[in-house]
């Protein structure tokens, strides 16, 4: 099933849901987690709940999914990482998608965390190619990618607008070994 999540020791990955709504809010209102997203910072639990909405229809289609992040035994909402898409029907690609709190910033959660997610697409789903495409200037990302073995393929000039202007958008990519 799409909606379950890999197994990351120190880590509860679950799939979003209404409940998670006040965590994401909080995740989601703060302007340096959402600085190279397509969103505006939160203001209101209602907004959370749209992206909660979002992610469960992804997943009730079998198109992507959303996974919400925790320490292990802590309750506290610290990320969200998941597929935003995932193509079967003409190609064999995910598109993966993360964001962590800012406290969380420099941790190693998504070091941890990534290859189980990079092998639950390639190894359980039979994806042959993985991408993620990183918003220029977001350094952090781009340097976590590469690590995780992202190779860059290119710069789409203006592929994003929101915000109130247009955004560059780098293309990471990762094939099956």
């Amino acid at each position: 099933m799409i909606a379950d999540p890999p197994r990351v020791d120190g880590f509860e990955l679950r799939a979003l849901c209404e409940a998670d709504g006040p965590g994401l809010l909080d995740l989601f209102s703060d302007p340096e987690v959402c600085a190279f997203m397509d969103i505006d910072p939160l203001v209101v639990e209602a907004e959370a709940l749209d992206i909660i909405d979002w992610a469960e229809a992804l997943a009730a289609q079998g198109l992507g999914v959303r996974w919400g992040v925790r320490r292990a035994g802590d309750p506290r909402l610290i990320g969200t990482v998941g597929f935003n898409r995932i193509e079967r029907d003409r190609g064999r690609w995910g598109e993966i998608a993360y964001d962590l709190a800012r406290d969380q910033w420099g941790r190693g959660v998504m070091s941890a965390i990534l290859p189980a997610v990079i092998s639950r697409g390639f190894e359980d789903w039979g994806l042959l190619r993985l991408e993620a495409m990183v918003t220029t200037g977001n350094q952090r990302s781009c340097v976590l990618l590469e690590r995780m073995g992202f190779r860059l393929e290119g710069v789409l000039a203006r592929r994003g607008w929101w915000k109130d202007r247009a955004w560059d958008q780098m293309v990471f990519a990762r094939l099956a070994d």
